[in-house]
């Protein structure tokens, strides 16, 4: 890509981006009860401020026990989408259009954040909870034991993501894109190394892909036609038996044809202990991986100058 290319607009359904930068989701640990705060408007719109074409907000949790910790932000009631709301304003006002990352942590989630002094698991006591997973494995030694998706809890996760769109939707935001990637929930499914679940939700490709698949088509129910669906995936889980880049590009041909407009990749994250060939633009050729399949596509990590 040129840098004449990269400030060139781009349009996605019935919206036109000023520009071909997005700034990635970026967890900030910094919510109240899971409320946009006044540190969110200052993140999120100074980057707006400084002339990217796109902003998303952090992992925002469709349910309170999808959160990665007690310090996320959510968005499951009017009040969380009013504080959006206000942010979202101040995005539009700078030029910039702004979309919501919506996410459910999976086995992952009640930890602590990053700066708390603890590491692993939050107790109970103090705030946490029980995860819930494709199955009962934990992600490591110090996370705790996830409960493991029923029926049931399977029809909330996809009824947690179409209700958090249309939260979105009230908060004015452009864009949706569902978390698919870093070993969340989403994630948690679609790589065999997490899922090794015997029902129509685990087993072959289809069945481990199918969750994801059910919660596009829940969200693109409710988000506007006029407006774009992006998913984050990860397109590699960076080792032997887990999920691979063909993998990706065959997810991507099917979530082409149920309304997603952009895959947006990242990699890694499944399982613990993983070593990422890391360096810069070393995503980039992902995304140059599912041109032609009727989705764009972007890509994450170290990206620093407009040439590739």
């Amino acid at each position: 890509m040129s840098q004449a290319h990269l400030f060139s607009p781009l349009r996605l359904r019935g919206l036109t981006l000023r520009n071909r930068i997005a700034v990635s989701p970026m967890c900030q640990y910094s919510s109240q009860e899971s409320l946009a705060t006044d540190w969110h408007l200052v993140h999120l719109g100074a980057m707006a401020r400084g002339g990217a074409g796109l902003v998303l907000t952090e992992a925002t949790a469709v349910s309170p026990e999808g959160r990665i910790s007690p310090h996320d932000l959510g968005l499951w009631s009017e009040a969380h989408a009013e504080a959006l709301g206000r942010i979202n304003r101040f995005v539009h006002d700078q030029g910039a259009a702004v979309g919501v990352q919506l996410a459910h942590a999976g086995r992952k989630a009640s930890t602590f954040s990053p700066w708390a002094g603890a590491h692993g698991a939050v107790p109970e006591e103090e705030g946490g909870w029980r995860p819930v997973g494709p199955g009962e494995e934990s992600f490591a030694s110090n996370y705790a034991r996830p409960v493991a998706l029923d029926e049931e809890g399977l029809r909330k996760v996809v009824s947690d993501f179409r209700q958090s769109a249309k939260w979105a939707l009230s908060a004015a935001f452009d864009i949706v894109e569902i978390h698919a990637a870093h070993g969340y929930l989403l994630h948690e499914f679609l790589s065999p190394l997490t899922n090794h679940r015997g029902d129509a939700f685990g087993g072959d490709f289809e069945g481990r892909t199918r969750l994801l698949r059910e919660v596009v088509r829940g969200v693109r129910e409710v988000w506007p036609e006029e407006r774009p669906l992006f998913v984050r995936v990860s397109a590699t889980d960076w080792t032997e038996g887990g999920w691979s880049l063909q993998d990706t590009v065959r997810l991507a041909r099917q979530l082409a044809t149920l309304g997603v407009d952009l895959i947006d990749c990242s990699s890694g994250g499944a399982i613990p202990g993983v070593q990422e060939p890391v360096g810069p633009g070393y995503q980039v050729p992902f995304a140059q991986a599912l041109r032609g399949d009727g989705v764009a596509s972007g890509a994450v990590g170290l990206i620093t100058i407009p040439h590739r």
